[in-house]
């Protein structure tokens, strides 16, 4: 029997052990209404994390209940992102694959005097419905005889009544103290193309009733659900019980991930993408998976950073910072080391040979500690960072200052003699000396210095636009704030860059980290390449 590490494994623990379940089969239920988002990477890493500690299986199962807005792009982004993250499913299932047999369920519980056809509108089922402390009140439509609910059913499903005419209804208890049971529509008319069907069906089943059906005819053990859904339990269950499910499936609820500064929810995402906030569904800054995988995160964090937060029965809210610092180990063990500088202001080393270079060693990852180096090119230019020097600097400011000494990372110790200002007063060019004997590795000058900058030689030095990135959403939480008034008008930066030519020159798929900016990889936009900011190296979360 294998360790259980959360309550849902404890409960299949038990099931296999008392005979209640033989196997286990699991399914991922996403709507194809949208791209898949970060909260959706902890249900994916749970439903195929079960499949592949137990033995089992797991369907990749499309709900597609509603093609108003569904679409086949979605289908396909959906499949992508859940084979980014290394998973495999057993079988491809969609709810229109069982419409037929859905139909066939809500005659049989016409028959059984458990379903009705309603004239009542939308809005006039919704004020009957009652209230948490009052009952609901029955639809007038509520004892037609089996015959004629069968006749209008078959009707509806005709095309003999126009859009929201009638619904088919489960007859249950108005006086439930669960709202959901006070007779639940169960099929809608709709006219509308679907992405699989066509115009073959003009009424559609609602999710709370396909839900346990389809799970049912897939053979699905165990429905895992988020916690919105407990309410809804009841009726799923009523379902199965109903049509005589068995062995039925049973549904298990667990706490969404929620992040701080992310935007989780389906529909303000599509209003982002619609309304030109970001550049598409996989904008790097977006929450989504294709985002995340676009701004270069490995899928074997995401993975981590879900198995690290667990499976809970309460919802909770996990702070960015921590799914940051999870990148930042992982890419701090793994990304080559490279230089770059953001806002480049142009250094002349006025005591270094005219026309001279010379090759430097600089190690690719100090992590790895195997000290493998590689060659960079080092002459009387180079560009340092524009915040690297300050013309009045503040106390205990080791980076270059006039008069002041600074460290090249991995090459030699500066002195800045002189400072070239343009016509608006910005720093155009510094003059410094070097310091032959400081050489990296070899430095027997006798000079200490605090400072460390990095740098980039300008005569092989490639320009490039160096993106990064703010949350999307300022702060945490605005108890009451739609989103639309937390949005980060800001979450964009570009500046026009130095980078080394080693980058530029490598796969695109490589991630670096930029010594003391951050980590980045090659991004393609509409206009080229960019490098596209991973994450900062300022970590803020309290281990």
């Amino acid at each position: 029997m294998a360790e259980a590490t959360n309550f849902i494994e404890q409960i299949i623990n038990d099931e296999l052990e008392n005979g209640v379940v033989k196997s286990v089969y699991t399914r991922f239920p996403p709507e194809p209404n949208g791209y898949l988002h970060i909260g959706h990477a902890k249900s994916i890493c749970l439903n195929f994390g079960i499949k592949e500690k137990y033995g089992g299986k797991c369907n990749l199962f499309f709900d597609d209940t509603n093609p108003s807005k569904e679409k086949t792009e979605f289908v396909e982004a959906i499949k992508e992102d859940i084979k980014w993250l290394g998973f495999t499913w057993d079988k491809e299932t969609y709810a229109s694959d069982y419409f037929g047999k859905i139909y066939e369920f809500a005659i049989e519980l016409i028959k059984k005097g458990k379903a009705f056809v309603c004239d009542m509108t939308a809005e006039e089922i919704s004020a009957s419905r009652g209230t948490l402390t009052e009952a609901g009140k029955e639809s007038p439509y509520r004892n037609r005889s089996v015959e004629e609910n069968l006749e209008l059913f078959k009707a509806m499903k005709d095309g003999k009544f126009a859009d929201g005419e009638k619904c088919l209804r489960a007859k249950i208890d108005m006086a439930s103290p669960n709202i959901n049971m006070r007779d639940p529509v169960i099929y809608r008319i709709l006219r509308q193309p679907h992405h699989r069907t066509g115009n073959t069906w003009c009424i559609y089943p609602m999710y709370d009733y396909a839900h346990p059906i389809c799970d049912y005819m897939q053979g699905v053990t165990h429905s895992l659900c988020t916690l919105e859904f407990e309410d809804h339990r009841p009726l799923y269950d009523w379902v199965g019980i109903e049509l005589g499910f068995s062995p039925k499936p049973r549904q298990i609820e667990f706490a969404r991930l929620n992040v701080t500064n992310l935007v989780m929810s389906k529909r303000y995402l599509k209003k982002l993408v619609e309304d030109g906030s970001v550049e598409g569904w996989d904008d790097p800054r977006m929450p989504t998976l294709a985002g995340i995988r676009n701004r270069g995160v490995p899928a074997e964090v995401l993975k981590d950073f879900c198995g690290r937060i667990g499976v809970s029965k309460a919802n909770s809210e996990v702070q960015i910072s921590y799914l940051e610092a999870c990148i930042r180990e992982y890419l701090n063990e793994h990304a080559e080391r490279a230089m770059a500088v953001l806002k480049p202001v142009k250094v002349t080393i006025a005591n270094y040979p005219d026309g001279m270079s010379e090759e430097l060693d600089f190690e690719i990852n100090p992590k790895d500690g195997d000290g493998k180096t590689r060659k960079i090119t080092f002459s009387k230019n180079i560009f340092i960072d524009a915040d690297d020097f300050s013309v009045a600097p503040p106390p205990k400011y080791f980076r270059l200052k006039k008069d002041g000494y600074v460290r090249l990372k991995s090459a030699f110790i500066i002195k800045c003699d002189d400072v070239i200002f343009g016509d608006n007063g910005e720093v155009k060019e510094l003059i410094c000396s070097y310091v032959p004997e400081s050489k990296s590795g070899n430095d027997t000058s006798g000079i200490k210095v605090k400072g460390v900058v990095q740098w980039v030689n300008a005569d092989d030095a490639v320009d490039v636009k160096i993106r990064k990135y703010g949350y999307l959403l300022n702060d945490e939480e605005y108890p009451g704030q739609d989103f639309s008034e937390r949005m980060n008008k800001e979450s964009l930066k570009v500046f026009e860059g130095k980078v080394e030519p080693y980058v530029m020159n490598n796969s695109a798929d490589k991630v670096y980290q930029f010594i003391r900016t951050g980590y980045f990889k090659r991004f393609a936009v509409k206009d080229g390449e960019v490098l596209s900011e991973i994450v900062s190296l300022k970590d803020n979360f309290n281990k």
